[in-house]
């Protein structure tokens, strides 16, 4: 006993005369205290020491020195090399944080219930272990600084929290940082977290997730990402999966690899619902949220998603690229077909900036779909889907069927769709365009560019469609009061709806695939028309019978045939518009303007692109033959309700 005390007397009497550091060692765990903070250090029996409210038993410390290494307050640098990790421990948090170390896995338990010296405490990982983790229990909340570390645990999650509290993870600026899970991992992702997860830094994280029920990243509450550049490169599960809601703020992420969705956002069942929350203080709403920032998901499993939300999704800036491969399968337990989506909410959509492509290759696939009501507001959408209509009753695949859908139930049977509103509940919902860009391309059969179970209202922005099935869709009542619209459909109609379509101002250009399909088509089986109220209009293919015209049409007067790629000019007052022609055509063509319009074929054009590059706003013509027009006598004058030709009266003659 004395000898143990003339030896501490003097690691102490060093500290004094040179301002050293104290270094307590227990196994591979070190706690590190300046002279100037040790202050009074109590030796108790011959068998204790205290420092700084730690109490040590004398017989388990491996060694006591002094140096001089540099001690930064609130860290714990935990360095892994091999099979084996050191952990080093701040003197001022040495009491609030329990390590226990096995090989190279560290365990911490964090005791402190308030930040300590006005600040939260930083565990600080470095080096390489093939065979360790990290599991953080406690109840305060803290930060991991990823600072060039590589952790493999071949059985279970490289890191691994406990806590409920606020976790950071972030990687540190300059430093590359790679987690990985083994096949033996049980737990529910590479990086497990029971409560709020906030990843961050301007380093880069690497994560790899082959455990059989694992997820890149998993959360019990909700996801955050700032900074980060994140590359989940392969999961079993979700490459992100987490709760309450996920939040994109800036930064690069990029997954792949995954065995079912990319980035997957659940309600928490435990709480109650609350939907959106100012600064999103306790919210619990299953939301996506994405303001900036460069998000790229590859998923490529049966009927995954990109980006799936329970709640409601909201995009309102960055570069989003998703891509979806998988085919549709059927679904036992709801007993119905389920096809992959690049976005898909449960509840509402709302795009109002960012710049979106979104590609689905494979069979029943879509481009972004929502069953609560879609607003499309800003930014640039582009949509892409190449799969067929994906049928299966359950005992029967095709993933190419081409039969009629009017036949079958339509729980055996996913479309490709390229933007659609479903139902929420038994309500069918709308979808809103009112500014950006929006660019559909589908094929195979029954593939619709864009489709409102509900309404479907543009007012301004560009929509550019070209597909197989109807181009632009309504479940019930459609309406074009402003933007530039060109729908080009090769199976079926340009425009249609089940309810009644106005045309009330912008640009329109609708074309169909001719014989009994129209340009424009209003469902007057059910008895709903069409009504002509404004605007500036092309349709190759024709209006529906029974238009209510409150504007005059024209048809060419000695033909209405049209060649594939012939351009067209149409002035209007002073405003002169080209088109081309995407198809050849033999059945009506119709424009119809706000003052009598004039049209010249075959000529030379140039100006502002739009319709996708088969047309020019502000165009400059040259050359071609004139068209000479005629009353189009294809439907009805007047009447329709609401005074002249409709509700609202006369529409205005669009903005080109």
């Amino acid at each position: 006993m004395k000898r143990t005390l003339s030896i501490i007397i003097a690691l102490l009497t060093g500290m004094a005369a040179v301002a050293q550091i104290l270094n307590v060692s227990v196994g591979s765990v070190t706690d590190q205290y300046p002279a100037s903070q040790a202050g009074e250090m109590t030796y108790t029996g011959g068998s204790s020491l205290t420092i700084l409210d730690k109490s040590y038993t004398l017989s388990d410390i491996t060694s006591m020195y002094t140096d001089q290494t540099t001690v930064t307050n609130n860290n714990v640098n935990i360095v892994y090399s091999g099979t084996s990790a050191l952990v080093y421990v701040a003197g001022n948090v040495a009491r609030y944080v329990d390590v226990t170390v096995s090989g190279a896995h560290v365990t911490i338990s964090q005791t402190n219930t308030d930040a300590v010296d006005d600040d939260e405490i930083t565990y600080t990982l470095t080096g390489t272990t093939t065979d360790g983790s990290l599991t953080l229990g406690g109840s305060y909340k803290c930060t991991l600084s990823l600072a060039g570390v590589s952790i493999t645990n071949p059985s279970g999650a490289a890191i691994n929290i406990t806590n409920k509290k606020r976790i950071q993870i972030s990687a540190k600026n300059g430093t590359e940082n790679t987690l990985k899970d083994g096949t033996a991992n049980s737990a529910k992702g590479c990086i497990y977290s029971k409560g709020q997860l906030q990843l961050q830094g301007k380093g880069t994280l690497n994560v790899y997730a082959y455990g059989s029920a694992a997820h890149g990243i998993k959360s019990g509450d909700y996801i955050s990402v700032k900074n980060l550049t994140l590359n989940v490169k392969t999961a079993t599960k979700d490459g992100i999966s987490s709760n309450k809601y996920f939040l994109m703020k800036s930064g690069t992420v990029t997954i792949s690899g995954t065995g079912d969705d990319g980035i997957q956002v659940d309600l928490e069942s435990d709480d109650a619902a609350t939907g959106e929350t100012t600064d999103h203080e306790d919210e619990n709403s299953g939301n996506v949220y994405i303001e900036d920032g460069t998000l790229t998901v590859s998923a490529t499993a049966t009927a995954a998603k990109g980006i799936k939300s329970e709640g409601d999704m909201k995009i309102s800036g960055g570069t989003i690229n998703v891509t979806t491969a998988g085919d549709g399968k059927w679904d036992a337990d709801d007993q119905e077909t389920k096809a992959a989506a690049c976005l898909s909410a449960d509840g509402a959509m709302t795009i109002s900036g960012g710049t979106l492509t979104l590609k689905s290759t494979g069979s029943g696939g879509k481009g972004a779909k929502c069953d609560g009501n879609m607003t499309i507001s800003g930014g640039t959408v582009n949509v892409t889907t190449t799969g067929g209509l994906y049928y299966n009753n359950g005992s029967t695949e095709n993933t190419n069927y081409t039969g009629d859908t009017d036949r079958i139930s339509n729980s055996y049977y996913s479309s490709p769709k390229g933007i659609k509103s479903g139902v929420s509940g038994s309500t069918a919902t709308n979808l809103t365009i009112s500014g950006g860009t929006v660019n559909v391309s589908t094929a195979g059969h029954n593939g619709e560019g864009i489709e409102s179970k509900g309404t479907l209202n543009i007012t301004d922005g560009e929509v550019i469609v070209n597909s197989y099935d109807d181009a632009i869709n309504a479940g019930s009542h459609l309406t074009i009061s402003g933007g530039i619209v060109y729908g080009h459909a090769t199976g079926n109609d340009g425009i249609d709806s089940n309810g009644n379509m106005y045309i009330k101002g912008g640009l329109v250009y609708a074309v169909s695939a001719g014989g009994a399909e129209v340009a424009l088509d209003a469902n007057t089986e059910g008895g709903y028309k069409l009504y002509v109220q404004g605007g500036t209009i092309i349709a190759l293919g024709g209006l529906e019978n029974g238009a209510q015209m409150a504007q005059s049409c024209y048809t060419p007067k000695n033909t209405t045939t049209w060649n594939k790629n012939t351009w067209y000019a149409m002035t209007v007052g002073s405003s002169t518009i080209a088109f081309k022609t995407p198809a050849s055509g033999g059945t009506a063509f119709v424009v119809s303007a706000a003052s009598t319009p004039t049209l010249t074929s075959g000529v030379t054009a140039s100006g502002t692109t739009i319709f996708g590059g088969m047309g020019y706003s502000n165009a400059t013509a040259t050359g071609g033959s004139t068209v000479t027009l005629q009353s189009y006598s294809g439907s009805n004058q007047g009447g329709g309700p609401g005074g002249q030709g409709g509700p609202g009266g006369r529409g205005g003659g669009g903005h080109w």
